[in-house]
């Protein structure tokens, strides 16, 4: 069976999401707390995983603005908070034929819906049975003759059949059998026990979040007390199921008295592990995953001082050395967690359906689309798959009829001006909602057109996609203050770098195209620069770098932003611990180096093993899904936009006589 369309109420931020259908592959794009999470978390509900135990809370999980009105909201008693739409598949109609025989079901669509205060914490079914033709196949399949029968004259249904046959002082062998039969459905009800065949065939809901890790270093004597009290943190509940996927257990490991037999077994999973993450994973291909176990050491920290110690390390063959799993890109950790978790899942629940939450947050934009084939690849053929995301890398271009605009909508009364909050709303349609919550999909659909070498007319060369998204959101919030941002005749595209601008030139110059750059630019650049200038291939005046816009010698379009505001987009993009919070005086002190990004390198090196390194796409991908932090008035506001006023006039200038 599959899910076709669902429906959120009355839970978190949502107040009321509306139906929204589900495909296949299901991407659900908007901002920051537009309530994603809170749309994956109810359906989550529905059918936890049996390895992900989870409920919902009415007094956490309410609409806390509601909290004192729930009597008032819901007279019946209860609050509905997921209600599902599912479609039959063959397999699924012939197992409940088989039992009650052909056509008992009316349709091969059905709905379940869960909440607050339901019966005794059951999810309600709404499916049409026909009762009449179960109970006649039933009683022709025990055979009853015409005698037999007449006590059912008129009866319909399960527990009238029941009660009829009950009533007699004597059964014969058929009527009994038959009332055993009738008797095996809940209540007598043949509903209820279709109900019951069909539940037990339904996916469940795996979930995982790009917060969920693989312990890198697991005391197993620790884990083994952690779960005889139920508290074993996510990243250890991930190492439990790379054991299971091994084909081993921790107490096997503990009591092992031949570790290395063991050892091999974990060491055969994780390299069948990297493997697959190779046939998708194009950032390095020198990694491979290897498991140590072995006695902890008195002078390491506790609890990895005294018993045994699983330690999961990352080779790099290049390199000769091996680093510590929680050492490793925080993005190349989770895909490998992920794989554990997913490579597990299909040896318990093979048809579950697979719930990501901002999948792949902490990889590079060409790893998300990695990450991205692979759901289309390897997840799609046995699981639905519906994720969130607000990455223009992870939005799947090739099936648009599969995105979901989701959105927090606020109104405003027209009378008295207040604010009146409708909550987490689902479109298919983008066009109705703002520019804000569409703005990750407009820079997929860019990226797109730019990957595609679909080319405008009039073509701005930038270095890299992370300039793509400054640009297109300081454009943005210049608009919106009715000043001057990009012309929209401009089409962004990123060329890679000073040194493919000219084989770009070169090879789409010839076709009528209006070509101007805007380059980063350090001092061992300059050379190749006046190189492209000398070269002749761009008009005379259409190549700038970013330089030429704010009084330094060394620029990145980084250096638009204000050191203030930059490291407010730091702090919010990596959210390093209170006591390494990057401040304006630590970003500038951080390098010797003009350039910002430099600095922001330099200063991210002494930062604590769990934040994330810093790369150029990080902030830039912050910024795309936060822009109202250009909406205030603050100084380092101000001169940032002013800053990039000045880009745009100069390359909208360009097209003044075009």
């Amino acid at each position: 069976m599959k899910l076709i369309k669902a429906r959120v109420q009355n839970y978190r931020s949502v107040e009321d999401s509306g139906e929204f259908e589900i495909g296949d592959i299901t991407c659900l794009v908007g901002k920051n707390e537009a309530g994603k999470t809170a749309i994956l978390s109810a359906l989550r509900a529905l059918r936890p995983s049996k390895a992900q135990p989870f409920e919902i809370d009415e007094t956490i999980d309410y609409p806390r603005r509601f909290s004192r009105r729930f009597d008032e909201r819901h007279p019946d008693g209860e609050a509905e908070v997921i209600r599902t739409w599912w479609k039959l598949e063959a397999a699924d109609v012939a197992v409940v034929e088989q039992r009650f025989g052909p056509g008992v079901l009316k349709s091969d669509g059905f709905q379940v819906h869960f909440g607050f205060r339901y019966e005794e914490d059951k999810r309600t079914w709404e499916i049409e049975v026909d009762d009449a033709k179960c109970l006649e196949y039933l009683t022709g399949k025990h055979a009853l003759n015409a005698t037999e029968r007449n006590v059912l004259h008129g009866v319909a249904t399960g527990p009238a059949a029941d009660k009829a046959l009950s009533a007699l002082s004597e059964r014969t062998q058929k009527q009994e059998a038959l009332l055993q039969e009738i008797k095996k459905c809940r209540e007598s009800r043949f509903s209820l026990g279709i109900i019951d065949l069909l539940s037990a065939r339904q996916p469940r809901f795996f979930f995982t979040s790009h917060f969920e890790r693989m312990s890198g270093m697991v005391s197993l004597n620790q884990l083994q007390q952690d779960k005889q009290q139920n508290n074993v943190s996510v990243g250890d509940k991930i190492f439990l199921s790379f054991l299971e996927y091994a084909g081993t257990t921790l107490e096997e490991l503990i009591a092992a008295d031949r570790r290395e037999a063991l050892k091999a077994k974990c060491e055969a999973a994780s390299n069948e592990i990297t493997e697959e993450i190779f046939q998708f994973w194009s950032q390095n291909n020198a990694l491979e995953v290897v498991i140590e176990i072995d006695s902890g050491k008195p002078s390491d920290p506790a609890p990895f001082n005294s018993g045994i110690v699983a330690d999961i390390r990352i080779r790099n063959t290049n390199h000769k050395a091996t680093l510590p799993l929680s050492e490793r890109s925080a993005g190349f950790v989770w895909f490998f967690s992920f794989l554990a978790q997913f490579k597990q899942l299909k040896k318990t629940e093979s048809n579950a359906i697979i719930l990501l939450d901002e999948p792949g947050l902490t990889l590079h934009g060409k790893a998300q689309g990695d990450l991205l084939r692979y759901i289309v690849e390897r997840l799609l053929p046995d699981h639905q798959v519906i994720f969130t995301t607000h990455s223009p890398f992870m939005v799947p271009m090739d099936r648009l009829n599969d995105v979901r605009i989701v959105e927090d909508v606020i109104s405003f009364n027209q009378r008295t001006g207040r604010p009146e909050l409708k909550g987490t709303k689902i479109h298919a349609d983008v066009l109705e909602v703002s520019d804000d919550t569409l703005f990750p999909l407009q820079g997929a659909l860019g990226y797109e057109v730019t990957q595609s070498m679909f080319i405008g007319s009039h073509t701005w060369l930038v270095e890299g996609p992370s300039d793509i998204l400054y640009l297109q959101t300081l454009s943005q919030a210049l608009r919106k203050r009715g000043r001057e941002g990009m012309d929209r005749r401009w089409t962004l595209c990123p060329s890679g770098g000073i040194d493919k601008i000219a084989p770009f030139v070169r090879l789409f110059g010839g076709n009528h195209i209006d070509i101007a750059v805007l380059s980063d630019v350090a001092n061992s650049d300059r050379k190749k620069i006046e190189a492209v200038k000398r070269e002749q291939i761009l008009k005379a005046g259409h190549f700038f770098t970013a330089a030429d816009f704010v009084e330094q010698q060394e620029a990145d379009v980084e250096d638009l932003f204000d050191p203030e505001l930059f490291a407010e987009i730091l702090n919010a993009a990596y959210k390093p611990p209170a006591a390494k919070e990057v401040t304006k005086d630590s970003l500038l002190a951080a390098s010797e180096s003009e350039r910002i990004v430099k600095k922001a390198e330099a200063l991210f090196r002494l930062m604590p093993s769990e934040v994330a390194e810093f790369d150029h796409f990080a902030p830039a991908r912050w910024l795309l899904d936060n822009p109202s932090v250009l909406d205030n008035d603050a100084p380092a506001v101000l001169t940032t936009l002013e800053r990039a006023e000045k880009v745009f006039a100069a390359f909208n200038a360009l097209l003044s006589n075009k």
